[in-house]
């Protein structure tokens, strides 16, 4: 049992080492909540918009096109979102398994741990510009059309 004490501030530091890949998961679950309601709303507005489709005619029908078009847009940028995401935590988990292995059996990993959270943090960034890119189709969205803005009118 003499190795005992040294194993244990091992395990110990490792777990310290880990917090910080712990901390992303954290946040990767965070932006994952956020997208999954922003795309429940979006598939509720893609329902409603549906329905209307045919019920409309002419410059309505065109507006309620051009509306299921951007909902379509979104509903696909928050599914890559979510699956770079996904990924993410993978990889993320993978980093903390690969620093806990690397003490458990003494091989130098730190290579790869270092890879897999690296590939953890630019997937999070991927799907971060992909939400970016969500919430400027939404704007586009929710820009009222220049027909009801009857620019030319003097008021």
């Amino acid at each position: 049992m003499a190795g005992t004490p040294i194993s244990r501030c091992m395990i110990a530091q490792t777990i310290q080492l880990a917090l910080a890949p712990v901390f992303v998961l954290v946040a990767i679950g965070n932006i994952m909540n956020l997208l999954s309601t922003r795309l429940g709303r979006v598939v509720d507005r893609s329902r409603a918009l549906q329905g209307r489709h045919g019920e409309t005619e002419g410059m309505d029908h065109d507006m309620v096109v051009r509306e299921i078009r951007i909902v379509d847009r979104r509903i696909h940028l928050i599914g890559r979102a979510l699956r770079m995401l996904v990924t993410s935590g993978l990889a993320t988990g993978i980093t903390v398994a690969v620093l806990f292995l690397e003490e458990l059996f003494a091989v130098n990993l730190q290579r790869v741990a270092a890879g897999t959270f690296l590939l953890a943090v630019v997937l999070m960034m991927w799907a971060l510009v992909l939400f970016l890119r969500e919430t400027q189709a939404a704007s586009e969205a929710l820009r009222i059309p220049e027909e009801f803005l009857e620019r030319e009118r003097r008021l």
